[in-house]
């Protein structure tokens, strides 16, 4: 537990089909810089509790929790209903399994905008707690599978939904007062096409050889 921002949970999304993959490959086990995408956003979220990870079990450089959304391949909002239950911390972060640019930092800015330590835009109090706190990318579009949750609001808005199967996740968090702060740092890229990969394998190695001073 990262004593700096308190007691967290994570839930970590990796049970989507990868269609745009071609529907065969095991997406969050494609490698950036050597490391599974999904060990990538384990590691960012290492201060957690309890890390939840929704989808087919995997060889992880951690241990984590195992959870199956029914049915498989049901959707987010069915992946986060078979979550929640093991989730016992007041806050949670939900992830996407392909974030290869999610780190620490950015965990401990979500968790201290959720208690209102961090500015953001949220048409409420700034420094009251809020909902949420979500990322949002260079298009201006929320990243709710980039962001922080209180866990009581999350459980209620699901209560009110019925079966989640097939549900958008806006469906589930689109309600909740949110907090937003801009992705300076692309954390919330993610991971769909072998375009994106390849990017985010530039943009590794790129950023891993840098050259230095002389």
């Amino acid at each position: 537990m990262d004593g700096s921002v308190g007691a967290y949970d994570a839930v970590v999304l990796a049970g989507g089909a990868a269609r745009r993959f071609g529907g065969a490959t095991d997406k969050v086990a494609l490698e950036v810089d050597g490391t599974a995408l999904l060990d990538r956003v384990l590691a960012g979220c290492a201060g957690a509790r309890t890390t939840v990870v929704v989808g087919p079990a995997r060889p992880t450089r951690r241990p984590v929790d195992w959870v199956r959304e029914q049915p498989p391949g049901g959707g987010p909002v069915a992946a986060v209903a078979a979550a929640l239950p093991s989730v016992t911390a007041d806050r949670v972060l939900l992830l996407a399994g392909d974030l290869p640019f999610f780190g620490p930092s950015t965990a401990d800015t979500l968790l201290r905008m959720l208690d209102g330590d961090e500015g953001g835009d949220s048409g409420a109090d700034p420094d009251a707690p809020v909902d949420a706190a979500v990322l949002v990318d260079a298009g201006g579009r929320d990243q709710p599978l980039a962001a922080a949750y209180r866990t009581a609001p999350l459980r209620a808005a699901l209560a009110e939904l019925g079966d989640p199967a097939g549900l958008p996740l806006r469906r589930l968090v689109g309600g909740l007062t949110t907090r937003r702060i801009a992705d300076a740092d692309g954390a919330s890229l993610d991971c769909d096409t072998w375009d994106d990969l390849e990017a985010a394998r530039a943009r590794a190695h790129a950023r891993d050889h840098v050259p230095r001073d002389k």
